[in-house]
């Protein structure tokens, strides 16, 4: 292996567009729509506050990333700390996100296509029928996944060639819309004389937006430059800059996107229906066929190909390696681990995937449905981030730690809070249906365990229990919670949040003073022991 990868390490640019490439897909091209609908103008504060709570999440992931710099290392890191039970927890929860992220792009291609307005494509409006996608339509997302993963059957070095050539058009194309559909008609009066007018659904409609509305999810591909830690340059340095420049330049411009959407609308079209009562099926590509813009109109919908294909491909790349280094945890298929030894890539967790994924867009069929699955299990997998960092300062302070501030003791606490607040905000029953599915790796996990390892389960308990108990209580919370998020009310808003708040600090508490120093503390330290300080 170590013969092999030398020649294939990508260079800080490489990782930015391989980042670029993942978090600029479908979420431009339906995020700003959906997030109108729910919150209205109100909908720009939503894309800010999910932008700052991904950043802080990730802030804990790029100290674990520089101590831990190998491939698909974000399934690693809460095993490293508080033993298997947690790290497979952890990288179950994960791995359904990611799996669940290649189907969606596919999905968001083949629902632009059924919209296409030229009568020449009459055969595609098949593909979609009451905004899910057709029997007809499947055969189309099938092929575009089984594109996205021969892609990455070919080493690294193609995967960065096609990544570079795509993400330059995939940022020129929405920079293209913001201008021109501001110079074409941009109405001020859009956003409201008043805070009322501006948030016409009230604030809570602002959380809701942040993780319903898929914001959450179109931010979430930060974790491309965390799982290709070990396969880039300088990695202590790179991993750092490249999570905090992609996710600025990918921020500001999901925020300009929605402002020029909000002023984009024509205001007769909200006297009539209200902010509700705007639901395009393309967005963007609506708004330009309104304002006759028709050139424009054909490249949204040549890029609602580009977009999804380029994020669908990086996609395949981050669950194949968060397979892979599952299976290496010993609780899966060894072979589900095994590189191929030409390319170096993970061909076997590839076609996994491609076949899990295939089961999951038969069951979810249409693009929000599939946002909401991934949102959720996202922020269930990161709740361990900032409980593993702070909890190995505690129990093995002599790591080399290339990245170290000294904020993480406030930044660690905060990021668990508003996780947790945004998982709540994914509204019920989506909370307990993604709960019951991360919940299914359990099973597979006590075979291994029971069959092969024999480990102390008290032990294991004692590392993960704090995450079981959370997931009880979140299930719960969700239900009882306010009606603006599915519950039933018996804890209104804005007290639902003030519980939750307080309860999370207390499981934040639980879970750093849960660490358990063993085998896979000095699994950990074998690794971090190649890492240049």
């Amino acid at each position: 292996m170590s013969s092999k990868m030398p020649s294939q390490k990508m260079s800080l640019t490489s990782v930015i567009l391989l980042a670029l490439n993942s978090l600029i897909g479908s979420g431009w091209l339906f995020g700003a729509g959906e997030a109108a609908k729910i919150a209205g103008p109100a909908a720009v504060i939503s894309w800010i506050l999910g932008a700052i709570i991904i950043m802080v999440i990730a802030f804990n992931y790029v100290e674990l990333e520089a101590m831990f710099p190998e491939s698909g290392g974000m399934s690693r890191y809460a095993q490293y700390s508080h033993g298997p039970l947690l790290g497979f927890v952890a990288a179950w929860a994960n791995w359904v996100s990611l799996i669940t992220l290649i189907p969606i792009e596919a999905v968001a291609s083949v629902q632009y296509m059924s919209s296409w307005p030229w009568s020449w494509a009459n055969w595609t409006r098949s593909f979609v029928s009451h905004g899910s996608i057709t029997n007809q339509g499947l055969l189309v997302v099938f092929a575009f996944m089984i594109v996205f993963t021969l892609i990455n059957f070919w080493s690294v070095k193609i995967l960065t060639h096609f990544t570079g050539l795509i993400s330059i058009f995939k940022l020129l194309m929405p920079t293209l819309t913001i201008i021109v559909l501001m110079l074409s008609g941009f109405h001020t009066s859009n956003f409201g004389q008043g805070i009322h007018e501006f948030m016409p659904y009230g604030s809570r409609s602002i959380f809701e937006a942040t993780t319903v509305a898929g914001i959450i999810f179109s931010y979430d591909a930060f974790q491309t430059v965390v799982n290709l830690g070990g396969e880039m340059k300088d990695p202590q340095k790179n991993i750092y800059r490249g999570v905090v420049i992609s996710l600025t330049i990918t921020a500001v411009l999901y925020i300009l996107l929605q402002i020029t959407f909000v002023g984009a609308v024509k205001p007769s079209l909200l006297t009539a229906h209200g902010w509700h009562g705007i639901d395009f099926a393309s967005p963007f590509a609506d708004l330009a066929i309104l304002m006759g813009i028709n050139w424009l109109t054909i490249l949204l919908y040549i890029d609602a190909f580009v977009s999804p294909f380029g994020t669908g491909v990086a996609f395949v790349t981050n669950a194949s390696r968060t397979l892979a280094a599952m299976a290496r945890g010993d609780h899966l298929p060894a072979w589900l681990g095994r590189l191929e030894r030409r390319y170096m890539v993970p061909r076997f967790a590839m076609i996994v995937n491609l076949i899990l994924a295939a089961v999951l867009v038969c069951i979810f069929r249409n693009w929000s449905a599939l946002a909401s699955v991934i949102s959720a299990s996202t922020l269930i997998a990161y709740l361990t981030g900032p409980v593993a960092a702070v909890a190995l300062r505690r129990i093995a302070p002599d790591l080399k730690r290339p990245f170290e501030p000294r904020s993480l003791k406030w930044m660690a606490p905060l990021s668990f809070v508003l996780t947790s607040l945004a998982i709540y905000w994914a509204m019920w029953p989506t909370t307990i249906e993604v709960i019951f599915v991360i919940c299914l790796g359990l099973p597979i996990y006590a075979y291994y365990e029971i069959r092969y390892h024999h480990a102390s389960w008290k032990t294991q308990m004692k590392g993960c229990g704090w995450l079981l108990g959370y997931l009880l209580f979140i299930s719960v919370m969700s239900y009882l919670g306010s009606d603006g998020f599915g519950g039933q009310n018996w804890i209104r808003y804005p007290f639902d949040f003030v519980v939750i708040i307080l309860c999370s600090l207390v499981f934040y508490w639980w879970g750093v003073n849960s660490s358990v120093e063993g085998e896979d503390l000095e699994l950990g330290r074998r690794v971090n022991a190649h890492v240049d300080q």
